[in-house]
């Protein structure tokens, strides 16, 4: 069998990052991004429900950080197939070794790279280019009711966007810091 994917563990717990291998000659490549198959090694049981494209146009703007509540929560798997961006995850699992810690990478149509984020995370990006389109893989469809946010500025979270921000949404801009209240989500 053809391994398409060479799956590698960050320091959190579930978050894998995904190197999509190439298969080519001289009129391109074909490049595999998603195969149930061999993404159960890392763990995925659930059906991937929703698929989401999504187009930033300026170099520097942030989306997130987004996730979804019980009994909503979702895995995702981001990748980014034009540009280049930041990836952001950041550990909201009530009772973990790594809770608000966030880690971070480079996405980008080169790189053939993805992450996988699983159930208990609160997800985000920063474009490094302009005009970067993301696919998504979503375990669960979106549910308004559901959603939840962190503050993508947020001084307990200290994360190191690559870029000053340029722009975020009215939305994300208005999440809330974490505070003493903020007891992460059961997964």
């Amino acid at each position: 069998m053809t391994k398409h994917f060479d799956f590698t563990e960050t320091p959190l717990d579930g978050l894998y990052v995904i190197r999509r291998q190439k298969i080519g000659d001289s009129r391109g490549f074909l490049s595999r991004f998603f195969c149930a198959d061999e993404f159960r090694s890392i763990g995925l049981t659930k059906q991937v429900v929703q698929i989401n494209h999504t187009l930033t146009k300026k170099k520097g703007s942030v989306r997130g950080m987004h996730y979804q509540n019980p009994p909503y929560t979702e895995i995702k798997i981001v990748s980014c197939i034009k540009g280049e961006i930041l990836d952001v995850a950041v550990d909201i699992r009530s009772g973990s070794s790594t809770f608000l810690q966030w880690h971070s990478e480079v996405l980008s149509a080169d790189n053939q790279a993805s992450l996988y984020i699983p159930e208990g995370f609160a997800h985000g990006f920063q474009a490094l280019s302009d005009d970067c389109e993301l696919i998504y893989l979503h375990t669960e469809f979106y549910e308004k009711s559901s959603e939840g946010a962190l503050n993508a500025r947020d001084p307990v979270l200290l994360i190191d966007w690559s870029l000053p921000i340029s722009e975020i949404s009215d939305r994300d801009r208005s999440h809330p810091e974490i505070n003493n209240n903020f007891k992460g989500i059961q997964i």
